[in-house]
């Protein structure tokens, strides 16, 4: 019994305040998301309004230019009315003078009776010549400024037909001294040509009849074998057995040549189309431009001037056979070595 009474007087767990700091939470969150939202749209209000008085503005720019150009037009118009009913006063003005000297003429033969209207008819004649010479007047003015602008117009004129003359000058010396220099580039490429030959020609004598060395038009084609291992850009023992001779030879060109012919030889590696990838090479061209740079790198080693050098990569974009077969993958691993102008 007595363990019954202390249950009934032990109380229950209180939720209201737990509840209380909830709903007091949650009403100073919404309190302050709708304070945020009220100062996001206080400023954007703002960013609008600033917005709509530039574009007033520009309208009533505009609406002012707009007068502007009615009112230009208006004067114009006015000044062409002005200058029609000056004309057509003037006409009508001379009309009534040849009709009154008419008059006065056939009033002067009726005698003294008539001498009282002539004069009447005189003053209105002067009265017409006087509102005629004003009109002439008038009219005086606007040919002189009819005048001024055809002066003007007569001066722009001879300053285009200078301007014509002068550019048609420059056009014919610009065409002869396009002449002068193809014919000094086809000189220069003859020239070059010319030693282009003898440099190819001492080439073939030195290296002789090699199947991995061909001429394949202005170029001489060496397999990639003879300089490198496959996959590799370090040029083997007997590559640079053979680049020795190649350098010999330029050195010996590079003083036959005139310095003002500008001339290069470049060296061009080549790649056939399957894929590499390694640590040291990523691609084809990586590998070809490398092959192509050390094959420059040893020349200069040797002499050769670096100025007389340019290394390039084709990677596996210009080959020679397009099969899909190992004698083209062999023809298109390549060195080609090109004489031409910088």
């Amino acid at each position: 019994m007595a363990l019954a009474r202390g249950r009934r007087s032990d109380p229950g767990f209180n939720y209201w305040p737990g509840f209380v700091d909830a709903l007091s939470t949650l009403v100073l969150a919404i309190v302050f998301l709708l304070s945020v939202f009220l100062v996001v749209q206080f400023f954007l209000s703002q960013e609008v309004s600033g917005k709509d008085k530039a574009l007033e503005r520009l309208n009533a720019q505009i609406a002012q230019l707009n007068d502007l150009l009615s009112l230009e037009k208006l004067g114009k118009l006015n000044l062409e009315d002005q200058i029609g009913q000056m004309r057509a006063g003037l006409a009508v003005a001379e009309g009534e003078r040849d009709r009154v000297k008419g008059l006065y003429d056939g009033l002067a033969a009726s005698g003294n009776d008539a001498a009282g209207r002539a004069g009447e008819l005189n003053k209105a004649l002067d009265s017409e010549k006087l509102l005629s010479g004003r009109a002439l007047a008038q009219i005086e003015v606007l040919n002189q400024q009819i005048s001024a602008l055809r002066r003007q117009l007569a001066a722009l004129e001879s300053a285009l037909d200078a301007s014509e003359k002068k550019d048609k000058d420059s056009q014919t010396r610009i065409a002869d001294l396009g002449s002068r220099l193809n014919v000094a580039l086809a000189q220069r490429v003859q020239e070059l040509t010319r030693y282009r030959s003898e440099f190819f020609g001492r080439l073939r004598a030195i290296l002789g009849a090699r199947p991995d060395i061909r001429v394949v038009g202005d170029r001489f084609v060496f397999q990639s074998e003879v300089f490198f291992d496959t996959g590799q850009a370090l040029l083997l023992p007997e590559g640079r057995t053979e680049l020795d001779t190649l350098a010999d030879a330029l050195v010996d060109l590079d003083k036959k040549i005139p310095t003002e012919i500008a001339w290069v030889l470049r060296v061009d590696g080549h790649t056939d189309v399957r894929p590499i990838s390694s640590p040291q090479f990523k691609s084809n061209w990586d590998l070809s431009a490398a092959r192509a740079i050390s094959v420059v790198q040893y020349l200069v080693s040797k002499g050769v001037s670096p100025q007389r050098l340019v290394a390039a990569g084709f990677g596996e974009f210009q080959p020679l056979d397009s099969a899909a077969t190992e004698d083209a993958y062999k023809r298109n691993r390549r060195i080609e070595l090109k004489l031409t102008e910088r």
